[in-house]
């Protein structure tokens, strides 16, 4: 037999082996860091599993609602206790379990879970997003609406993380659900919701009973409602500018809409706040005012070429306040359309303001102009396209008294304009400026003629233009609603789609800004003339006006073609429509009502006539240039002198 001699290479080799598992060990061990998070998931995911073994063995007489306990249990049960202290009552009731229970009238269906006893969907029935699907307001868990407190045991808890009890019933037509945190039979935590029939609003309230032993009122109580809007409309950089937080304090309406990163208010007297897209809203209305909130909004939208599920998150963090320690707060809940017509019917609230028709003077012009003319026209005409036409009609037709002045001033300055330039070329130089300046002055006084006459209709018109900037895009009425191309009157009218993206154009051609832009490009040239004779003569020192205006008149379509590509197509076939319209009526102005031969003859007339007498105004101002002029005439004489 062969004798085994001992091998040093094994040896070596087992050693070094062992080495390496040593130091594999030792340096893949788990961080304290780590080991105590283990033990956190652990311990939780304990207490989630006990929590529904108890569940699942409660056995409920239904007559006396007693509970009995699987004995096995007890210690499961122990564990909650411990956890939840006197609310561990409501986790081991049958309605300690993730369902829902759903409320709805013919506009709105809304589920509500058991856990949190809050709003877990919100289904609009009459709406559909840009894509044609139902159209949410929350699912998905992109809404919260939680209570935080702390018990009298020292423990801090959240609503939403405890289960609520649902109670349906129905009084006349109204469903009614009470959800009850329980602590006992008649010891509750209740939210209380009514929806009635054909109506977006509902009465909502919060209440506690004989809650003043569990409930440490000596403690912060706060309301956390906090919302991801979805995206819900074609254009997402045009929904997001309208996407935004608003509010009444003090009845006082106030905004934030966060196009950077993001905006934060303290506000007191909070009478509602609401959570605004461009045509859905999400409100919380108060009977009486929250004392103090903090109000949050954060821009998830940073890059606006991504495509994205959510444009904003708002949050409304709202203390409340317990009177005698008990929660009694009587409010309601609106999820529904950004519609003047519903909104306006809420009385002494001033929801309408909910809605962007703009501010001041533009404001007012949309509430009491076009939004009945708008009501009137769609009341029996069903073409919306038709309408923006009509109502357009209507807008020049009103406006056309304002553009015949205009043009009658253009065409008074243009028979003044060759005595004018006979002042220019008599009084040449800088040091004649004052002097020409008050002759010229002078015959347009005794000519009848107002060199402003003919600024102040165009500035007449800048609010009716800003007003229905603002109206279209809050419309909902044409939201959906289609006209030749365009299949969406409330988003862009897409013709081409580009496969790479032109910079502040996008990636779509839109046909309506191209036809606006042309017929204001045919405008401005029609006009330039008219606003040239306005003008004074080129006096020396003053830039060439015929260059600024000619520099407009190409830069204003080019301004137009890019900037509402992406915007609402109604709001392009209004300026189209408006600027033909506008042309038509200069054509008819021009050729059959304007007669610059007998404007001659009326200005000749009016030289003749005896100087008015000056008006204060004109009286100080005259004063002044005279002033000005002497000043002027003295320091040339000055500088003479010095000279010689």
């Amino acid at each position: 037999m062969e004798e085994k001699k001992f091998d040093l290479n094994s040896l070596i080799g087992f050693v070094l082996l062992g080495a390496i598992m040593l130091w594999y060990f030792y340096t893949n061990q788990p961080t304290p860091e780590e080991i105590a998070k283990q033990k956190t998931e652990q311990v939780q995911d304990s207490i989630q599993k006990t929590q529904e073994a108890v569940v699942q063995s409660n056995k409920v007489e239904s007559a006396n609602e007693n509970i009995v306990v699987n004995p096995s249990d007890s210690l499961a049960f122990t564990q909650i206790q411990n956890k939840l202290g006197a609310f561990a009552y409501s986790a081991s009731l049958p309605s300690a379990k993730a369902q829902e229970t759903v409320i709805e009238n013919d506009l709105v269906k809304i589920k509500i879970s058991n856990l949190g006893g809050q709003v877990t969907e919100v289904l609009l029935k009459e709406f559909e997003t840009y894509e044609m699907k139902p159209l949410y307001l929350i699912k998905d868990k992109n809404a919260s609406f939680n209570i935080s407190f702390a018990t009298q045991d020292n423990r801090n808890l959240q609503t939403k993380d405890l289960f609520f009890e649902p109670t349906l019933t129905k009084d006349g037509e109204n469903q009614v659900l009470s959800m009850k945190l329980k602590v006992s039979a008649d010891q509750y935590l209740e939210y209380r919701y009514e929806i009635k029939p054909n109506d977006y609003m509902l009465d909502f309230a919060i209440r506690t009973q004989g809650m003043n032993n569990a409930i440490n009122s000596s403690q912060n109580i706060n309301l956390d409602w906090n919302l991801k809007s979805f995206r819900t409309e074609k254009s997402i950089k045009y929904e997001n500018q309208y996407t935004d937080l608003r509010y009444l304090h003090n009845n006082e309406f106030d905004d934030m809409n966060a196009m950077g990163d993001g905006d934060e208010e303290d506000v007191e007297k909070l009478n509602w706040v609401a959570f605004k897209q461009q045509f859905f809203t999400s409100i919380l209305l108060t009977d009486e005012p929250f004392e103090k909130s903090k109000l949050v909004l954060k821009n998830l939208m940073q890059d606006e070429d991504v495509d994205t599920v959510f444009t904003k998150q708002y949050l409304a963090s709202i203390p409340l306040q317990a009177k005698n320690g008990e929660l009694n707060y009587n409010m309601n809940m609106y999820y529904g359309p950004v519609d003047y017509k519903i909104l306006s019917k809420y009385e002494g609230k001033q929801l309408d303001r909910i809605i962007s028709l703009g501010w001041g003077i533009f404001r007012w012009i949309n509430k009491y102009v076009f939004i009945p003319v708008f009501s009137f026209l769609s009341s029996f005409i069903g073409n919306y396209g038709i309408v923006i036409i009509l109502m357009t009609l209507v807008v020049r037709i009103i406006m056309s008294p304002v553009v015949y002045k205009s043009y009658l001033s253009s065409a008074k300055m243009k028979v003044l304009r060759p005595e004018m330039e006979e002042i220019n070329n008599k009084l040449k130089g800088k040091d004649n400026a004052m002097k020409r300046q008050q002759e010229t002055m002078a015959l347009q006084r005794k000519a009848g003629v107002n060199p402003l006459s003919g600024c102040i209709p165009a500035l007449i018109q800048m609010p009716v233009f800003f007003a229905l900037f603002r109206f279209f895009p809050a419309n909902i009425d044409i939201r959906h609603k289609g006209f030749l191309w365009a299949d969406d009157l409330s988003a862009y009218d897409e013709v081409l789609k580009l496969p790479f993206k032109i910079p502040f154009y996008g990636d779509h051609v839109s046909l309506f800004p191209i036809l606006a832009s042309v017929a204001i490009f045919f405008y401005m040239r029609m006009t330039q003339s008219q606003q040239m004779n306005m003008q004074q003569p080129t006096q020396e020192g003053m830039p060439d006006m015929q260059k600024m205006m000619k520099m407009m008149m190409y830069f204003s379509p080019l301004m137009m073609l890019f900037f509402f590509n992406s915007y609402a197509s109604s709001l392009s076939l209004y300026y189209f429509i408006s600027n033909l319209l506008t042309i038509v009526i200069m054509l008819v102005i021009k050729h059959y009502i304007i007669d610059e031969d007998k404007i001659h003859a009326q200005i000749q007339e009016n030289k003749k006539k005896p100087a008015k007498k000056k008006s204060a105004f004109r009286e100080r101002l005259d004063t002044a240039m005279k002033q000005a002029q002497d000043q002027q005439e003295t320091k040339k004489k000055i500088n003479k002198g010095g000279k010689r």
